[in-house]
């Protein structure tokens, strides 16, 4: 026994069998296939032709910042003026004024034994430093830009592990301050230092710095990360006078210089 093949309408109501295109619809059908083909190709031979490919964005990056010490102003790296909007206590403004730079240089003795040893790894290809005060020249703040030889897997293992050990909150592994002479901080040495912020950049081969104390060489038995001397009800002298937020404010606006460095120096000429 067999069955007719079952039947279907056009939009004229006319029969017709179910599962049998038009010539029409068969050949649009090829022609969409064609060219879906085609722009697929045309897409990947043309990404392989400009080598592009998910992380060479993030590679050439990674490599131009590297690159930024002797590439990138020295102004433009640490500014003669740096803004802290809302970089305060209780979200007030600040203003620091560079008042030293010192030379480019690697990192023999610019860091105490310990941390010098923590840093090992990731290898010293260039050290810049640079000496801030406030408005007021009650305070001085040094930050600092540490570029390593790492790859991006160093960076990364060298970051899990101060954020697994709080190593940025170990008072035996705070950043060396630069005291120039002739300057407020001619003063600033190890043991003025009061208030510290260390991070390590996963997208950068850079460890940014900054350490702050009083400009008039007052000691500091207890010193603090900045972060704890930011917090609300904290009475320590350092975060009383507000040395937390000098710190990590400097920091992070140098962090934010080097971050906008680095992409104009990846912008390909249109």
């Amino acid at each position: 026994m067999t069955f007719a093949q079952p039947e279907g309408y056009d939009e004229n109501a006319r029969p017709h069998p179910l599962g049998r295109r038009g010539r029409s619809q068969v050949v649009a059908a090829a022609v969409c296939l064609v060219l879906g083909v085609g722009l697929i190709g045309g897409a990947v031979a043309g990404s392989w032709l400009a080598g592009d490919s998910g992380e060479t964005g993030v590679d050439s990056g990674f490599a131009a910042a590297g690159s930024m010490w002797h590439n990138v102003p020295v102004d433009e790296l640490f500014p003669p003026t740096v803004q802290g909007k809302g970089a305060g206590p209780g979200d007030a403004d600040r203003v620091w004024t560079r008042i030293a730079v010192a030379p480019d240089s690697g990192c023999e003795d610019a860091f105490d034994p310990l941390l010098r040893k923590l840093l090992a790894p990731v290898g010293c290809e260039r050290l810049l430093r640079a000496t801030y005060t406030d408005a007021t020249q009650s305070h001085v703040t040094t930050v600092g830009l540490l570029f390593t030889k790492a790859d991006a897997a160093g960076m990364a293992s060298l970051a899990g592990r101060f954020d697994k050990e709080r190593l940025d909150r170990r008072t035996d592994l705070i950043p060396r301050p630069y005291a120039a002479k002739g300057t407020a901080a001619a003063g600033f040495g190890a043991g003025q230092r009061a208030a510290w912020a260390i991070s390590v950049l996963t997208d950068a081969p850079v460890v940014v710095y900054a350490v702050t104390g009083w400009a008039d060489g007052r000691g500091v038995d207890t010193p603090l990360p900045a972060g704890d001397a930011m917090e609300s009800g904290a009475t320590t002298a350092p975060a009383q006078a507000g040395l937390g937020h000098e710190a990590q404010g400097l920091a992070d606006r140098v962090e934010r210089g080097l971050r906008k460095n680095v992409g104009t120096t990846t912008e390909q000429p249109s």
